[in-house]
């Protein structure tokens, strides 16, 4: 168990599947390149999942 409150924004939730992103080599390919399937996995780890980038600054108040 982490000491410190963690959490975590995944852009990238409406990108298509075969979808190049915005830097190199940036490509969702199969279920576990997913920004779903990393936001579950970042959940069963136990860290805050922000849905809105708008939210880091009162959620990460909340949390510390």
């Amino acid at each position: 168990s982490y000491p410190k409150p963690v959490a975590a924004f995944i852009a990238g939730r409406t990108a298509p599947p075969g979808r190049r992103m915005g830097h190199a080599g940036a490509i969702i390919s199969g279920r576990r390149s997913t920004a779903q399937s990393k936001i579950e996995a970042l959940r069963q780890a136990g860290i805050t999942v922000i849905e809105d980038p708008s939210r880091i600054g009162e959620t990460m108040a909340k949390l510390l």
